[in-house]
């Protein structure tokens, strides 16, 4: 007798082929039939409602949530039972005792964790990144979880303020560095990984340690892949974000050299760019080459800030805002809609001028809202707030202020920066169908002020598999594969991703036609009080992790089968 039958299900197995009707059985934690299942100790009457392996993304950031939280939300909250962090070249090891608070800064600065969340959340209990990976594996979740070795903190631990300064490394440090990065990815590490993008500070203002490294820093590091045989170098490449868009062709020119070189694959950001919107299909088409095996990570919607109240706006530099900045939400919003308090606002100049304020006003037509249930991630041109203040004959900030008052001021709109300078998601999906691109990019745990992109596998089924109506959609296998076979296999996880007998029962069970996206929302759940956006999700029917259930109907269950996953060991 099976632990647990999933009765009549329709099944979208990972691989690619197209759905079919089955059923599934589960026990000690692994498939053992999809077909005609027998009796079991529990069956769940599927009744066509998809069932998919569970989700395994590959870019996350929760290397310090990861020390408090076993639930690790909001990625758990989207299916997704496998998680990969350390990405970006940041992470907490090693840690030399005296970096404690230098690590925090740099993870704050680059990912927007608030720091006083991570120095009360995280206990610290390694040193060297063995002792990290222990103390992970101490640990249970609510999903298996797998890390990297970030460059950042390597070269702080070997080379001190000349590696935090970014100055260049010598043999000597090079030797440390990589000698480092071999012992954590022989220890379980799923890879290594840097950041070359200039968008990426520290709280200080300077740059990821990493970021200039020169060809035999990297190089040197790649070593410890090679001679391992195992791991992912990951990276956010320099130009990422369009801050140099002369900077990527060369970029993939030495990632393909350094794959060669290391036999390793290289994983790597890939966004389009407003300045060179064509750009992103040159580089996919640079990173096809049969001795090198590059592999760029997309998103699967545009990246950009969410504008609110909570988070960041227009007004907030306005010295009548300041006033009342700190007031809580209900209480501002009452104050915001005083006639008095309203023109004042509107009408003066800032106090002293916020970049991100300022950027806010300065696209009105790149200002979207989103709507509390089924949120439309690609508006078109004609909804933005400066369509609409046009077509009413209204300032478009005008039209901002009361659209952030509406619902007692927990509405919210998106301004896509990255990925849709045309005004249409037609080039995500060429990227999202390319033979070499993976998805990535959501970046859970992270940019927890105003992005809130965890939620990129519910795009996926929402968006591309069913609802996409200005353009072609994505067949519903392509895109269950995207998230489950081709991600688990680029880090060695041959145990996941399929629904197989022998595979590992992490299971989606979703009811496909109820699939939807909420409105994100600010919380203050965070050690010290600190705020993140979370984004809660409809249609998730069961999510389970070695055939225990996780989540059901959206909430957790209790129950934390999930740990540390150590590379080599699936």
């Amino acid at each position: 007798m099976d632990d647990l039958v999933f009765r009549g299900a329709r099944v979208v197995d990972g691989t690619g082929a197209a759905p079919y009707t089955a059923d599934v059985a589960v026990t000690d934690g692994k498939i053992t039939e999809v077909g005609t299942a027998g009796a079991a100790r529990r069956v769940i009457d599927a009744d066509g409602a998809l069932l998919t392996p569970g989700f395994v993304d590959i870019h996350t950031h929760y290397d310090g949530q990861a020390t408090w939280d076993p639930v690790l939300a909001p990625s758990a909250w989207h299916g997704v039972t496998t998680a990969v962090m350390g990405n970006c070249g940041v992470g907490f090891a090693p840690a030399a005792p005296d970096r404690h608070d230098w690590l925090i800064g740099l993870m704050e600065g680059v990912e927007d964790i608030p720091g006083s969340a991570l120095s009360e959340g995280i206990s610290w209990e390694w040193e060297t990144f063995p002792e990290f990976l222990d103390a992970l594996d101490r640990r249970s979740y609510a999903m298996d979880l797998g890390t990297q070795v970030p460059h950042g903190a390597v070269r702080a631990y070997v080379m001190g303020g000349r590696g935090a300064r970014n100055e260049p490394a010598t043999p000597g440090d090079i030797a440390a560095m990589k000698a480092i990065v071999k012992q954590g990815v022989a220890a379980g590490a799923l890879g290594f990984s840097t950041s070359r993008t200039l968008t990426h500070k520290a709280i200080d203002g300077e740059y990821v340690p990493g970021t200039f490294a020169a060809e035999d820093e990297l190089f040197g590091i790649g070593e410890a892949l090679a001679e391992l045989g195992r791991g992912v170098y990951e990276l956010a490449p320099a130009g990422a974000a369009g801050e140099d868009v002369n900077a990527p062709r060369g970029e993939i020119a030495w990632m393909r050299r350094l794959s060669r070189a290391t036999g390793r694959p290289v994983s790597f950001a890939l966004l389009q760019i407003d300045a060179v919107p064509d750009l992103w299909r040159e580089l996919l088409e640079l990173s096809v080459d049969a001795d090198a095996r590059l592999f760029p990570q997309v998103a699967s919607r545009p990246f950009g800030m969410l504008i609110s109240l909570e988070s960041l706006h227009a007004f907030g530099d306005r010295p009548s805002y300041r006033e009342i900045a700190l007031l809580p939400r209900e209480e501002r919003v009452r104050r915001m809609r005083d006639p008095g308090v309203r023109a004042r606002i509107l009408a003066e100049p800032p106090a002293e001028e916020d970049v991100l304020s300022a950027m806010v006003r300065g696209f009105p037509d790149r200002l979207y809202p989103l709507a509390e249930r089924n949120c439309d991630y690609e508006p078109e041109p004609g909804t933005s707030v400066a369509a609409r203040a046009r077509a009413a004959g209204r300032d478009p900030m005008e039209l901002l202020y009361d659209l952030l008052l509406e619902d007692d001021g927990r509405n919210m709109l998106m301004m896509p920066l990255l990925n849709y300078a045309d005004g249409s998601l037609d080039p995500q999906r060429e990227m999202l169908t390319h033979p070499r691109a993976v998805l990535g990019l959501g970046d859970g745990g992270a940019h927890c002020g105003f992005i809130c992109d965890a939620s990129l596998p519910t795009t996926m089924l929402a968006h591309w598999a069913r609802d996409r109506w200005r353009g072609e959609k994505l067949p519903l296998e392509h895109v269950v594969r995207m998230m489950t076979r081709d991600t688990a296999r680029l880090y060695g996880l041959t145990d996941r991703g399929v629904i197989a007998p022998g595979m590992k029962a992490d299971l989606n069970l979703v009811d496909f036609d109820n699939v939807a996206l909420h409105r994100p929302e600010m919380a203050h759940d965070l050690p010290a009080g600190g705020r993140r956006l979370l984004q809660r999700a409809d249609g998730y029917l069961g999510t389970f992790v070695s055939g225990v259930q996780t989540f059901a109907d959206g909430e957790h269950t209790g129950e934390l089968p999930g740990s540390l996953v150590r590379g080599g060991a699936a």
